[in-house]
């Protein structure tokens, strides 16, 4: 299997360097429970300036709606009820809501720490088809920032693996604020990188984007936080009717 390591300053640097690496190299195999095929690789890929500029990457499926909802189900858990109706098995903000709390006491109580890890994994995932992919959320301090470290059991490149990469640098930036420390490296690493064989065109498409030097990111301060901001009330609006069976 292969064991793949890219770094970057930016967010989008550090993941178009990790799709690029996946394309270059990855093995083709079954993924038999779905009944198709994936190009795979296991991936770390880590930002120095994780909140640099330019931050949003434009190989993403979504849009600056999508993200900004993306980051109220994973920090503010706006879709839990989904968990509690039983329309969904778990929510990371579920899994995670009082863990985050516990972590940051923890680097309070000493911020040379190692133990401030949160724990998504559950024993009920064990029986589940659906089994939560972030398995962890690592925060150290170490010379004044925080610094974040997930793991992934698997990881849509194509699809997720941005947004994921993007709410989970949101929360670092929550959980450094609420200590007082800047903001660190963010670390990504996805045992199972993969995209699945019905997107290997995009993929194929996206690599050909990063190789050829095109311009491949936005602003987040000053385009689209703007944008994200005038997102939220038609995304309260569409949370208010989920929640109503609308």
């Amino acid at each position: 299997m292969h064991e793949l390591f890219v770094s970057g300053g930016t967010l989008p640097e550090a993941y178009h360097a990790a799709l690029a690496a996946l394309h270059g190299q990855n093995s083709v195999l079954a993924c038999s429970d779905y009944g198709t095929r994936q190009k795979e690789a296991s991936v770390t890929f880590v930002s120095g300036i994780p909140l640099g500029e330019p931050m949003i990457s434009r190989l993403f499926i979504g849009d600056a709606r999508a993200l900004e909802q993306y980051r109220q189900e994973m920090l503010d858990g706006i879709l839990d009820f989904e968990v509690d109706l039983g329309n969904w098995e778990y929510t990371y903000h579920r899994r995670m809501e009082s863990q985050v709390p516990w972590a940051i006491d923890e680097l309070r109580r000493n911020p040379d720490s190692r133990r401030a890890v949160i724990s998504l994994r559950d024993d009920t995932d064990m029986e589940s088809g659906s089994p939560a992919c972030l398995q962890s959320v690592h925060y150290l301090i170490r010379g004044g920032s925080l610094h974040c470290k997930v793991l992934f059991r698997s990881n849509d490149a194509a699809k997720a693996a941005y947004m994921n990469a993007f709410a989970l640098v949101m929360l670092q930036k929550r959980v450094a604020d609420a200590l007082g420390a800047a903001v660190g490296t963010y670390t990504h690493r996805a045992n199972s990188f993969h995209v699945y064989e019905r997107d290997w065109p995009m993929f194929d498409a996206y690599a050909k984007r990063i190789k050829d030097g095109a311009n491949l990111t936005y602003n987040y301060a000053g385009d689209w936080d703007a944008l994200m901001e005038d997102s939220k009330a038609e995304i309260a609006e569409t949370v208010r009717r989920l929640r109503e069976g609308r």
